[in-house]
């Protein structure tokens, strides 16, 4: 019986070290240079936009095993818009109150693949001290370089900004929000083992 229970535990951590080795995760640190998160929306009759030009996080992209992780933290002080007046407004404490919650965080521990390429991302949002699920559509992914490769995604997202307690001055700007992600990563190893 002791024999038969060894042999099983020897081969359940024989399956386990081939599955580990024959995964080809990648994980990609991304460029603040060539990383932008923008959003989007409504106003007065007009579209507003604006943008975060400081980003850090990471991409973890495996398409053989159709999984990835992403994370990714803004710093909601760097954002810029049409004029400072309506930079200053939104930094503000009427929407997102940088002064007192100065990042926003992004992060999914799943990534949908088809056909060997991420589709779809899984993850929590979290803005003003609140986190809500919030699913990002893949629009664009390339992959160039070997040994220092780069991906590039860019993924959009709708949501309510009532959902994170924005909820002033709804008569005046849209509830609606469109999010925007385009992230550069780069990775000198293509073959790190994915995370258990």
């Amino acid at each position: 019986m002791r024999t038969r229970h060894s042999w099983l535990v020897s081969l359940l951590a024989l399956s386990a070290l081939c599955w580990h080795a024959s995964s080809r995760a990648t994980e990609f640190t991304l460029d603040p240079t060539r990383t932008l998160v923008s959003f989007e929306m409504r106003s007065l009759g007009t579209t507003q936009r604006g943008e975060f030009d400081r980003a850090a996080g990471t991409v973890i992209l495996d398409s053989a095993q159709a999984r990835g992780e992403l994370d990714i933290v803004i710093d909601a002080r760097s954002l810029k818009a049409g004029s400072a007046v309506t930079a200053n407004f939104v930094r503000g404490p009427s929407m997102l109150n940088t002064a007192v919650h100065p990042e926003i965080a992004y992060r999914a521990h799943r990534i949908v693949f088809s056909a060997g390429r991420p589709t779809r991302i899984d993850g929590e949002l979290t803005m003003l001290g609140v986190t809500r699920a919030v699913a990002l559509d893949v629009s664009s992914y390339d992959c160039t370089g070997h040994l220092d490769r780069r991906c590039t995604i860019v993924a959009t997202a709708s949501l309510k900004r009532s959902a994170f307690g924005m909820t002033r001055y709804m008569l005046f700007a849209s509830d609606d929000v469109k999010l925007a992600i385009q992230a550069e990563g780069v990775s000198r190893s293509t073959s790190a083992t994915t995370r258990s």
